[in-house]
This record gives C-alpha cells, sequence and structure tokens, in this order.
C-alpha cells in the first residue's frame, strides 16, 4: 500500500510515518521545509502557502492524509484561509483526479464551535465558530464533503480532542513546564475531552487498511474527563512529588489569566478558558463503525511526556 502524508514533521504526521514505515507501507511524506524525519527519512519541501502539489505525486498512492495545516491562535485570518481551507481542498481534488481510494482529513474538535457547558456533543451538536482557526476547520470539513459527494473515492474526516503525547507542544508543554517550576495545585474545575498520538495514529492506520465507504466525520477521544487538576497531579506524580496544596482560590487564577492575555494578540480561548473550561466530546461513533477502541490514557503516557519537558527548545538538556 501506498500513501501520501502532509504535514509529516508535524506532531501527528512524524509518528503517523513511522507507524506506517513499521507496517511496510511505502510513504511519500510532505512537509513545508522538506526537513528530514527522526529516523533520516527524507520529506519533500512543500510550501502550500506558496504552492500547489505536483500531482505527479499521487500516482498509485492509495490512501492520503492531509495533516497540513496551521493551529496557532495568532496567525492571520488569510493564513487560515489558505493553509486550513484552500490547500486541503486542492489537495483533494488532486486526489480525486488521480483516483486514490480513500481521503483522510485531519479537522479538529474547534471546528464544532464553542462547548455547551457540561454536554457530551456527538458529531452534529455544532455551533458556529468563534475565532478564525475554528472557521477555517468548519469551512474545510463543508468544502470537503462537497467535493467527495457521490465519488467512488472515499472521505473521512476526523476531529481529535486534545492530543496528548510525548513531545506535545502548545498549552499541555507550557503547563508541565510551570508544574515543574513548582505552581500551587490548580482548583477543581473544568473538564476536557483528549486523546492519547499513539491510539490517534492507530486509528489512522485502521483507515488506510480498511477505508470505509463514503463520506464520514468522526470525533475522537479516549473516553475521558480530564480536569486541568487532574492533569496538574499526574504530572506531579511522574515527577515523583506529592500533589501539593491548593491555596489560590479560582478568582486569583482568572485575575492572573487575565492580566497575562493583556496584550497577546488573538481572538481565541482566553489563559482562564485553556485552564478551566469545559470541552467534552463523545468518540462512540468511530468506535461503533470501525475495529479501532483507545488503548490509552493520560496516566499512561504522562512519564514520557513530563521527561520530555526537560529538553528545552534549543534542544539542551
Amino acid at each position: 500500500m501506498k500513501c501520501l502524508v502532509s504535514g509529516a514533521t508535524g506532531f501527528v504526521g512524524r509518528e503517523l510515518c513511522r507507524h506506517l514505515a513499521a507496517s511496510g507501507y511505502s510513504t511519500v511524506a510532505l512537509s513545508r521545509s522538506g526537513a528530514p524525519l527522526a529516523d533520516g527519512t527524507a520529506t519533500l519541501a512543500v510550501d502550500f502557502m506558496q504552492q500547489s502539489l505536483d500531482s505527479s505525486l499521487l500516482q498509485g498512492v492509495d490512501v492520503v492524509f492531509n495533516l497540513a495545516g496551521v493551529a496557532h491562535q495568532s496567525a492571520d485570518r488569510g493564513v487560515y484561509q489558505r493553509l486550513n481551507h484552500d490547500a486541503a481542498l486542492e489537495l483533494a481534488h488532486e486526489a480525486l483526479n488521480a483516483g486514490v481510494g480513500c481521503f483522510v482529513h485531519v479537522s479538529s474538535v474547534k471546528a464544532m464551535g464553542p462547548s455547551e457547558g457540561q454536554v457530551v456533543r456527538t458529531e452534529g451538536q455544532c455551533r458556529p465558530p468563534l475565532d478564525d482557526y475554528g472557521r477555517s476547520k468548519l469551512l474545510a470539513e463543508q468544502s470537503l464533503r462537497a467535493a467527495f459527494r457521490g465519488s467512488k473515492t472515499s472521505l473521512v474526516i476526523l476531529r481529535p480532542a486534545l492530543i496528548y503525547g510525548p513531545g506535545v507542544k502548545g498549552n499541555l508543554q507550557l503547563l508541565a513546564r510551570a508544574v515543574r517550576a513548582g505552581i500551587p495545585r490548580l482548583p477543581e474545575a473544568g473538564a476536557r475531552s483528549m486523546i492519547a498520538l499513539k491510539d490517534l495514529v492507530i486509528l489512522l492506520h485502521c483507515i488506510a487498511r480498511q477505508p470505509p465507504e463514503g463520506v464520514n466525520t468522526w470525533n475522537v477521544t479516549d473516553g475521558q474527563r480530564y480536569s486541568v487538576r487532574c492533569i496538574h497531579d499526574l504530572m506531579r506524580q511522574a515527577l515523583g512529588e506529592s500533589i501539593g496544596r491548593t491555596w489560590l482560590p479560582l478568582w486569583a487564577w482568572y485575575t492572573a489569566a487575565f492580566l497575562r492575555d493583556k496584550g497577546i494578540r488573538g481572538s481565541g480561548e482566553t489563559t482562564f478558558e485553556k485552564l478551566f473550561g469545559t470541552e467534552l466530546y463523545c468518540g462512540a461513533a468511530v468506535q461503533a463503525a470501525l475495529s479501532w477502541q483507545p488503548q490509552l490514557t493520560l496516566a499512561d503516557v504522562m512519564g514520557e511526556m513530563m521527561d520530555e519537558t526537560m529538553v528545552d527548545e534549543d534542544g539542551r538538556c
């Protein structure tokens, strides 16, 4: 089997390419810079901000995994539009023209819009997104469904919840560094759905092995609820420390988060929402449709994740 992976050097792309290679699949790996993978495997430089894919690269490809995009909340609206929507749709049309059997687009639960309190949302329980990132993801989903409707190529849109695993960046990395620095135990508030990187990659492999027919959109979670206190406690335990004391009230965290956000560009979640918000999703549909079940929880991989935070951004210990 031959696969094409865009965004091959990203958090998910690296692990997916490693997994596909170990399974004996032939892979065309694309990245913005053309940087090699961890095992030295070369990637092809394709900057979707500036160029489209050479259609010849899709010859003989059975499955396309579209992981390329931008998630930074400080990006310009035009960047979101180009990378998260336009480039995805262009790649989809090239795949359709080449007769690719299955196109897998990794979207995000952010395409479903803001949360609704404690409601555990299924795929159809969507609200209009409030930020440019979520809007670009939703628009991409809508355009892809229209493009593949009635075609022989199957389309799978996956909406992963917050992805965790070794090498994670973003909010989880920042929290891990704060916990290592000794922040107090956080109050019990909020809850989030999440999914392990390795489980997500196994799901992607499962889809490649037996692509479902038609057009499908699925949420992906590990079925657990994680509060920020739970995450904090798991991080402390992974460091061999006690969970510590809660001595800052919720209003103090709100004030500190507000001060941190002043002057920060971006229209997405506030720092307080990232810490104490509630975003819960149901991943039962994909489990019912495919022979896949999540095997890991955050507790299973927290030790590896905390080991990663010992290395700074320059790679120095």
